[in-house]
C-alpha cells in the first residue's frame, strides 16, 4: 500500500515516545514492502533558509521534512497558532507530492497534524487513520479549565470524530478515547507500541554499586509522576541505606522537581541528569537496580519496554498503558497512580529481593519477542489500512467543552 504519514515529531527531532513509534512504525512498514512516505518537521524555530523543505529516503522509507514559514511563530508561547502553521507548511509540501503520487491511506499521528492530515484526506479522497497517542484531558487529569487545554481538546475531537479509523495504543487508551469523543470503544483499534530488543542488552559496561540505584526516564512533567518517586525516596532509604536516584530526562518541572527533593531532605541522592544519548542510557539502564515509572497518567508507557529490553527491574504504576504492559508480579512490581507509601513498599520489595527481581526482569524481556515485536505491530496497521474505507462527507459542529472534570474526579 501506499502511505502517506504524518507526524510532528520523527528522528532526529524527537520529543517523546510518539517520535519512536512513528519512526519504527513507519520502518516496519516500509520493510514489509509498503510503499512509505512520512511527512514530519525541523527543529522548532528554524525556517526555509536555514533547514529548507526536503525529500530523503531514510531506510525503506522516503520522509518529506517541511520547512516552517516566515511568520515568527513559537511552539510554546503560540502552540495553536504554531501548529496551524506547520500544518499548512505540510500541506503545501505534500501537494508537490501528488502530483505523481497518491496515497492508499492517510495515518496522522496525534492532534499536532490534524489540519495537514484531514486537508490531504479530503483532498485525495484516501481513508483518513489517526492515531491517539494521549489526550489532553489525560494529561492535565480530566480538567478542561484553561482556553489552551479547550482549544487542543476541540482538535482532539475534530480528528477523533472525522477519522475513518481510530487506533489507540492501549485498552486504557481506548476507553478513554471512546469515552471522551463520544465513540463506540468496538470501532476503535488497539495497537500496542513495540520496540527492538537487539542493541539494549547489558553489555557489562555497568556495574552496579554497593548502594543501590533507582532510575526514572522520561519527561519531567507533572503527569510523569516523577514528585512521588521523590517524596517515596526517604522511606526507600531507610530501608535501603545510601539508595540514589537518577532522573533522566528535562521538561518544566526540573527545577520545582528540585525543590521537592530539597524539601525532603534527599537533595544530594537525587542527581538531575538532564537529556542523556542512548549510550549513557544504555549504561544507566544496566547499572539499575530498578526502573521506576511513577506516572500518574501513561497512554503506554515505551520506557518500560526500553528497560524491559535492557534487562533492568521494572517498578511502575497502574496508570493507563503501563497497567498492561508491567504484569504485577510476573513481568515486574505495580503500585496505584499517586500512591506514594505504595510505590515505596513496591521499590522496596524489589530491593529486598534481587533474585526474584531478576527473574521478573527476565520475563519482561522475552515478553518482547512475542506482544512488542515491530513486524507483528506492521502487520496489524496494515490490516487495518486495508479495511478503512473513506466515510461520506460529514459536517462537524464545535464540541461543548465539559465545565467539570470529565473523569468525574473531584
Amino acid at each position: 500500500m501506499r502511505v502517506l504519514m504524518l507526524s510532528w515529531e520523527y528522528p532526529p527531532v524527537v520529543v517523546g515516545g510518539l517520535g519512536r513509534h512513528v519512526h519504527a512504525l513507519a520502518t516496519a512498514l516500509g520493510d514489509a514492502g509498503h510503499d512509505v512516505v512520512v511527512v514530519a518537521r525541523h527543529p522548532a524555530g528554524t525556517d526555509a533558509e536555514t533547514h529548507p523543505t526536503t525529500l530523503e529516503r531514510v531506510g525503506p522509507v522516503r520522509v518529506l521534512r517541511v520547512a516552517e514559514d516566515p511568520p515568527h511563530l513559537e511552539f510554546v508561547r503560540d502552540l495553536v497558532a504554531w501548529t496551524l502553521g506547520i500544518g499548512h507548511a505540510m500541506l503545501r509540501a505534500a501537494a508537490t507530492l501528488l502530483r505523481d503520487w497518491t496515497p492508499d491511506v492517510v495515518h496522522a499521528h496525534d492532534w499536532l497534524v490534524a489540519h495537514g492530515a484531514i486537508a490531504l484526506a479530503d483532498l485525495t479522497g484516501a481513508p483518513l487513520v489517526a492515531t491517539l497517542h494521549a489526550t489532553e484531558a489525560g494529561r492535565h487529569g480530566g480538567w478542561l479549565s484553561q482556553p489552551l487545554n479547550q482549544q487542543v481538546h476541540s482538535v482532539e475531537w475534530w480528528l477523533a470524530r472525522r477519522a475513518d479509523a481510530v487506533v489507540t495504543c492501549s485498552q486504557a487508551m481506548r476507553a478513554e478515547v471512546s469515552g471522551l469523543f463520544d465513540l463506540d470503544p468496538d470501532d476503535l483499534a488497539v495497537v500496542h507500541n513495540g520496540i527492538d530488543p537487539v542493541g539494549w542488552e547489558r553489555t557489562g559496561a555497568g556495574e552496579r554499586g554497593d548502594a543501590p540505584m533507582l532510575l526514572y526516564l522520561g519527561r519531567l512533567e507533572w503527569e510523569k509522576g516523577v514528585h512521588d518517586l521523590v517524596a517515596a525516596l526517604p522511606a526507600i532509604r531507610r530501608a535501603h541505606p545510601g539508595t540514589t536516584l537518577a532522573v533522566a530526562g528535562t521538561g518544566s518541572c526540573s527545577d520545582w522537581l528540585a525543590e521537592r527533593a530539597r524539601a525532603a531532605r534527599v537533595r544530594r541522592s537525587v542527581k538531575l541528569l538532564g537529556h542523556v544519548d542512548d549510550a549513557v542510557l544504555r549504561d544507566l539502564l544496566a547499572r539499575a537496580d530498578a526502573a521506576v515509572l511513577p506516572s500518574r497518567y501513561e497512554p503506554f508507557g515505551i520506557t518500560a519496554l526500553e528497560a524491559a529490553a535492557a534487562g533492568a527491574p521494572l517498578v511502575a504504576s497502574r496508570a493507563g498503558g503501563l497497567g498492561e504492559v508491567v504484569v504485577d508480579g510476573v513481568t515486574g512490581l505495580s503500585f496505584d497512580p499517586g500512591d506514594v507509601p505504595g510505590l515505596a513498599r513496591a521499590v522496596i520489595r524489589c530491593l529486598d529481593d534481587p533474585d526474584a527481581a531478576r527473574t521478573r526482569a527476565d520475563a519482561a524481556r522475552a515478553r518482547l519477542d512475542t506482544d512488542f515485536a515491530w513486524p507483528a505491530i506492521a502487520d496489524d496497521t496494515a490490516a487495518i489500512y486495508a479495511a478503512t474505507r473513506p466515510g461520506p462527507p460529514r459536517v462537524l459542529g464545535r464540541p461543548k467543552i465539559p465545565t467539570g472534570n470529565v473523569f468525574g474526579r473531584s
